[in-house]
């Protein structure tokens, strides 16, 4: 008789997406047998998404790498960690010696912020180069709320989410959570929530120019012409302040005259035509805001990533303020993470150092990741020479990918951390092999501070890591090859100064929850811990529902997040203003002078006509995270995804079938793509999923080049951007659409 096989059950929280999911996962003979959502996670409740059952697939991905990687001039080849390294130190050091950090340009992908070692010790390695040169995923996803945030409430990150489990109304613009699973309002099953404010007697407006998914299932659409949002968004604002529909506002709300005034010219009246979205629509869409028990406004990459980004994420929290909305159940709240440090009220600004060619400001220490082309091939004082990316594919993922992909060629010097030998990392001189999701521990540090709810999850490691490096103890190497110490020193050595300088700021913070204590107990109470966990640990207890090493016995920490395998749900979110606010005068600036001097540009583009004929949108997609998750042969299965949508009137004119081939022509590049034709989407736009194009020669995967679309950012113009955020222009991008032979 066959004994029943060895299985053990683990729990951990999905990492491929902001949605923050539990996942149990079955494992049999050591490699995974079953995933299938965590029924009593204390946040998703079982939910699960195509996406988190895939990490079965991705560990055992035989593309993805497991050994460092040299480039060879006419191929690739593994190589040991010690050859790597060496080989860095010995190419890399020169350079910085020569020109200095600034020389060394750092690209930081989305996947690093779902990533311990990614947020925790990339801050090593940019402060032991010294470069401004930093480029992010954020400038062209998000800055413009970044930016906004810490103009109104003082700090970049201290982003209002929609408090959608108990709001009466939500107008959800620029998102599709159907599909996305929400993003900058971290929420496990956002269909289901969605449904639930409908089954309770609330309305979801969705304005979309496309009837997505959340569309479709929308008590009302409101399709608007693309990069409009703003000026929807300002006429709605300015019939609450005609129509005397202001909420009371409270004392910590500065600056409401001024920004009453600015908004006069943007009447529904005069932006109804150029916005397709009547003026009696625009008007009862204020009356609705204003008069409902609760509400939230909620815009996303549809409303950012466009010419007026951060205008429109400005008018989006001051509508939730004028409505009396902000910081109240069921409008737009505050999470309060469970690591959460106090953060001293110093403001906010931007521009102290600007992009060598174009003199483009910094946001949030970063330049725009629209300028690293002309930042490498520009001859002059600054310019260049060597890049480090981690976890990024900017080839794929950013402005005019094909100047950007030649202008990798002329680096002297590349590495890259990474899954996958991809569009970007192909170019890299030394591909470092990142380490596998399950293979890692987790911990939510970036996705807790814009939870719908408070809660804390902790999944360690469920397998041994095969790289034989830990992703903090590379970014401690590399950290110390910057710093001149050589390509041998142990990245321990590295791990204790970083929480050494840590410990020290917490300690000396005078608003910091463990002040004064001392430094040597501290170390003794957390123990042998090392890496990420060492972190975690003490900002759990140093945090707003920590232990504070003693003081409370009953606090958080992580050996209470260990023990709770599900999570601990710290409750739903509660008023956190005035107190959280970090501008220099303690209230909520409702009129930023930078924003209202934005507002005349946005005022000149009222009546325009897009050039060219066809505006180009992007999509979201369930199946696809970004350029990730294209590898993973049962998330690729079944028809064509990367699809030219066009609606039917559009496609008989131009003399194109549904599933014949388009030419898409825009500024910068041309794609032909095949044609999907559909009545979703509005007469006079098109749309393209972002995240494709995996035919460019180099690469190693081999599903995702059996079926490669075509990259979207071929057409995006790497100048057309957000002037005040730096954000890159990606939609509502004008283009030209014909039939392709």
């Amino acid at each position: 008789m066959t004994a029943p096989p060895d299985d053990r059950v683990e729990y951990r929280t999905c990492p491929l997406c902001e949605a923050t999911c539990g996942l149990e996962i079955t494992i049999r003979d050591g490699a995974v047998h079953r995933i299938r959502g965590d029924r009593d996670d204390v946040f998703s409740h079982g939910f699960i998404c195509p996406k988190g059952s895939t990490l079965k697939q991705l560990e055992a991905d035989p593309d993805r790498l497991r050994a460092p990687q040299i480039g060879t001039g006419d191929g690739w080849r593994d190589a040991t960690w010690e050859e790597a390294f060496a080989l860095i130190a010995q190419r890399l050091a020169p350079i910085i010696a020569e020109h200095g950090g600034n020389a060394v340009g750092v690209y930081l992908g989305n996947p690093n912020v779902h990533n311990l070692s990614g947020i925790l010790y990339g801050k090593a390695l940019l402060r032991a180069l010294g470069t401004k040169r930093v480029f992010s995923a954020a400038t062209v996803d998000q800055m413009p709320k970044h930016l906004s945030s810490g103009l109104m409430f003082g700090h970049p990150d201290l982003i209002p989410v929609p408090d959608i489990d108990r709001t009466a109304y939500l107008l959800i613009l620029g998102a599709d959570p159907y599909e996305s699973n929400g993003s900058l309002a971290t929420a496990p099953d956002w269909p289901g929530r969605l449904e639930k404010i409908k089954a309770r007697g609330g309305r979801v407006a969705v304005v979309d120019p496309r009837r997505s998914k959340t569309a479709a299932n929308a008590t009302e659409h409101l399709a608007i012409r693309p990069g409009t949002d703003a000026l929807f968004l300002a006429a709605i604002a300015s019939t609450l302040v005609e129509e005397d529909l202001i909420a009371s506002l409270p004392e910590y709300c500065a600056g409401f005259d001024d920004a009453a005034a600015a908004l006069v010219p943007f009447t529904p009246e005069r932006v109804a035509a150029t916005t397709r979205i009547d003026t009696n629509t625009i008007r009862r869409i204020a009356r609705e805001l204003a008069t409902a028990e609760s509400a939230a406004v909620y815009g996303r990459v549809g409303t950012h990533t466009v010419r007026f980004g951060t205008v429109s994420s400005w008018l989006v929290d001051l509508i939730n303020a004028l409505t009396g909305n902000l910081d109240r159940p069921g409008g737009a709240m505050f999470a309060l993470p469970a690591h959460e440090r106090p953060r001293q009220a110093r403001g906010f600004t931007t521009g102290r150092w600007t992009s060598r060619v174009r003199g483009l400001p910094e946001v949030r220490g970063e330049l725009p990741a629209s300028v690293m082309a002309e930042e490498i091939t520009t001859p002059g004082e600054g310019q260049i020479k060597a890049m480090v990316v981690i976890a990024g594919n900017p080839v794929a993922s950013t402005p005019n990918a094909d100047r950007l992909d030649a202008a990798l060629d002329q680096l002297e010097f590349m590495v890259s951390i990474d899954m996958y030998r991809n569009e970007t990392s192909r170019k890299a001189d030394v591909i470092l092999p990142a380490t596998s999701p399950l293979q890692r521990s987790h911990y939510d540090l970036a996705f807790t501070q814009l939870s719908v709810r408070n809660v804390a999850n902790y999944s360690p490691a469920l397998f041994a890591n095969e790289t034989g490096m830990e992703e903090w103890e590379i970014l401690a190497k590399l950290a110390a090859i910057a710093a001149g110490q050589g390509p041998d020193i142990d990245a321990a050595v590295v791990d204790d100064f970083a929480f050494t300088q840590y410990l020290q700021s917490v300690l000396a913070d005078p608003l910091s929850r463990l002040h004064g204590r001392d430094a040597a107990e501290i170390v003794a109470m957390i123990g042998d811990r090392r890496g990420p966990e060492r972190f975690v640990d003490l900002m759990l207890r140093a945090g707003p529902y920590g232990d504070r090493f003693g003081e409370d016995p009953d606090g958080l920490t992580l050996a209470a997040l260990e023990a709770a395998p599900h999570g601990i749900d710290l409750g739903p979110l509660q008023p956190r203003l005035p107190e959280a606010l970090c501008t220099p005068t303690g209230t909520v600036e409702l009129a930023p002078q930078p924003i209202l001097d934005d507002l005349a540009r946005l005022e000149a583009s009222i009546e325009t006509e897009p050039n060219g004929g066809f505006l180009l949108i992007g999509r979201r997609q369930l199946r696809s995270n970004n350029s990730w998750m294209h590898n993973i042969n049962v998330l690729m299965k079944g028809r064509d995804r990367c699809t030219l949508q066009i609606h039917p009137d559009d496609a008989a004119s131009l003399g194109i079938e549904d599933g014949g081939r388009a030419e898409v022509v825009s500024a910068v590049g041309k794609v032909v793509v095949a044609a999907e034709v559909t009545d979703d989407i509005m007469t006079g736009v098109v749309s393209l999923p972002h995240g494709w194009g995996h035919d460019r020669a180099g690469m190693a995967t081999a599903v995702a080049t059996a079926r490669p679309g075509v990259n979207s950012n071929i057409l995006s113009d790497e100048n057309d951007l957000d002037p005040l955020s730096g954000n890159a222009t990606l939609n509502a991008i004008p283009v030209t659409v014909t039939a392709a032979g």
